[in-house]
């Protein structure tokens, strides 16, 4: 039994570990404001764009009547042989299931699609790490040939690949200080290696956020672009009615709204589909093309900023419990430390008793 020394000890221990989980519950709920914040200001951008496309879908052939193919290579739709999976994690732990469900939704989708060569893309370190302990690094050769067009010195890179699944990228600290540039950066080469058909398909894991009780892992299908607008989402998980009621009393404590601001996007809507004939200053073609990729690097960073708030809410959620687990362990240790420091003292009165009547 530990005696009362021991016991108020570990009492002092418990509270600073409350005191510390109940900084980090203030600090995730100050960042979730602002993440919240960022990714909603982003959604009108987005819907204003896909809406312009569709309404310049409407008015451009996709296939060229002259040549039969496709106008611009981001709407051709291969045989998925060669996929890039992207996966978007977190940088720190402490967030509950937050990163374990991410990644438990990686790999579902490369047991289903076991008999594709597939190249990971982590985003998180969480992911990076996980990755590369389970999967080899992609090597690249670098061969000198002659440019046939002028004779100049040309160099390639060749692939040598492994192993039917391997990582060919990280980018960790990339969710801490999110930029457009950074997100454009990243459609830039993801749009390079599928116009040059290195990859037949590209898809997003990451945690689709609209509010604190509405938030679901999805993994969605970001190229080729089949409709502009509309997700193709190939699988979800959605958090259970238990933990949506937690994290909307957590968010109603901090001062969060649990529900998602509404983004009027009517408007948009309108534009997509009224049967007018809009003038642009250039050429309807000119303008899907420029658009496209555009197109891709918001849906991009519409994602980073969604996973962005996510691991946040889902970091306030889980230090909420963990200060509630550490104050119910605090009252337990109490009533066990008064019951051990109460024995003692009854145990030293019996003595005292027995050692008056032994005289």
């Amino acid at each position: 039994m530990a005696n009362v020394l021991d016991l108020r000890r570990r009492i002092r221990s418990v509270k600073s570990t409350r005191q510390i989980t109940r900084a980090m519950k203030m600090v995730s709920a100050a960042k979730l404001r602002r993440a919240q914040e960022r990714a909603i200001s982003a959604r009108p951008y987005a819907l204003r764009i896909a809406s312009v496309l569709a309404s310049l879908k409407r008015r451009v052939e996709i296939l060229d009547p002259v040549t039969g193919n496709l106008r611009h290579p981001l709407f051709a739709v291969r045989p998925e042989k060669r996929i890039l999976l992207v996966v978007v994690s977190g940088d720190k732990g402490f967030a509950g299931a937050f990163n374990t469900n991410i990644l438990k939704a990686s790999f579902q989708f490369l047991s289903v699609n076991e008999d594709k060569e597939i190249d990971i893309e982590a985003i998180g370190r969480k992911a990076r790490d996980q990755m590369r302990r389970r999967y080899p690094l992609a090597t690249h050769e670098e061969v000198q040939t002659e440019n046939p067009a002028d004779g100049e010195p040309l160099t390639r890179h060749l692939r040598h690949r492994k192993s039917r699944v391997e990582v060919v990228g990280d980018h960790p600290g990339l969710l801490e200080k999110l930029t457009h540039p950074a997100a454009r950066e990243l459609a830039a080469e993801i749009i390079r290696r599928y116009t040059h058909e290195e990859i037949d398909a590209c898809y997003l894991v990451y945690n689709e956020f609209k509010s604190v009780i509405q938030q679901r892992v999805v993994t969605e299908r970001l190229l080729p672009l089949i409709e502009p607008g509309q997700a193709v989402i190939v699988d979800a998980v959605a958090p259970s009615a238990e933990e949506r009621r937690h994290a909307a009393t957590v968010a109603a404590e901090a001062g969060i709204s649990p529900f998602a601001a509404e983004v009027d996007d009517s408007e948009a809507k309108h534009f997509g589909t009224a049967e007018v004939d809009y003038i642009y200053e250039q050429p309807a073609a000119e303008l899907l093309d420029g658009l496209l990729p555009s197109y891709v690097a918001a849906m991009l960073f519409h994602a980073l900023a969604e996973s962005v708030a996510a691991e946040h809410a889902a970091r306030m959620t889980a230090m909420d419990a963990a200060t509630n687990n550490a104050s119910e362990m605090i009252d337990s240790l109490t009533l066990y430390m008064n019951r051990v420091r109460q024995a003692a003292i009854t145990k030293e009165i019996i003595e005292i008793v027995s050692g008056a009547a032994a005289l």
